[in-house]
């Protein structure tokens, strides 16, 4: 047999004057919910009225009833996820900044591996990249030669030409 869970005047009270406070759209559904069900609804009316499963709804009514108003409030959704501040990021970088600045190359791997350090946990593959994104650092790759330089043939085919000609010609 299912629970049912009844609602005082006072609990419907603080429920009304809770929603009049509430700008949060999902938090004043939330309280809505539990509210018609202290006005008699079933689960599924509710769920149907508020665009919703039945569960959800009786998951929200069981938080209320075992925690107060409290559960339903606290829900935060998503969003900044940072192991690190900005300012700690920077921090963690500068060493590496330094390197890059004296034409050395800097390794991700040593630079995933000073982060994981840091947090204490392992992170993922991207999220490295996306720190260094967020402090304007660019990937760049030193080539090994010019796209459009002539072959090691074509090369020595010209050093011949000169030494031939009498060394130094001038163009």
């Amino acid at each position: 047999m299912p629970k049912t869970y009844r609602i005082s005047g006072e609990q419907a009270l603080e429920l009304e004057t809770a929603r009049k406070n509430i700008t949060d759209k999902r938090i004043d559904k939330r309280l809505y919910a539990v509210q018609l069900r202290g006005q008699g609804m079933k689960n599924s009316e509710i769920a149907v009225k508020l665009d919703t499963a039945a569960r959800v709804v009786s998951r929200w009514v069981c938080d209320y009833h075992r925690d107060g108003i409290e559960a339903l409030l606290g829900k935060k959704r998503g969003g900044n996820r940072r192991n690190l501040s900005f300012a700690e990021e920077e921090a963690l970088l500068e060493p590496f900044r330094k390197q890059a600045e004296a034409g050395q190359i800097v390794d991700v791997g040593v630079l995933k591996a000073a982060y994981v350090e840091k947090v204490g946990h392992e992170i993922g593959g991207g999220q490295i990249y996306r720190v260094l994104a967020r402090h304007k650092w660019r990937m760049v790759m030193p080539r090994s030669r010019h796209p459009k330089a002539a072959g090691e043939e074509e090369q020595d085919l010209a050093k011949n030409k000169i030494l031939r000609a009498g060394g130094n010609q001038k163009c």
